[in-house]
């Protein structure tokens, strides 16, 4: 127990750390849309965008190798 309370207090810490070295705001351009947010925001955004896309991706191949089992066991 004390090692997780630690593992996640130095984590919290990193991460307070990042933010206030992070916090210089950037502008984003896309096509039509222009965005103004900061660094730090900009990289936590993208990491959980990827969390999301992966796990979907994951659960999409497990669809897809649960459904070929299904047909090569008829």
């Amino acid at each position: 127990m004390k090692l997780k309370l630690v593992l996640i207090l130095l984590l919290s810490i990193l991460a307070i750390i990042f933010i206030a070295q992070n916090v210089a705001v950037v502008e984003i351009a896309f096509l039509f849309w222009t965005i103004s947010l900061s660094n730090a925001l900009l990289i936590f955004l993208t990491l959980i965008l990827g969390f999301i896309l992966g796990w979907f991706l994951h659960s999409y191949r497990l669809y897809r190798q649960s459904k070929n089992e299904f047909v090569y066991y008829r």
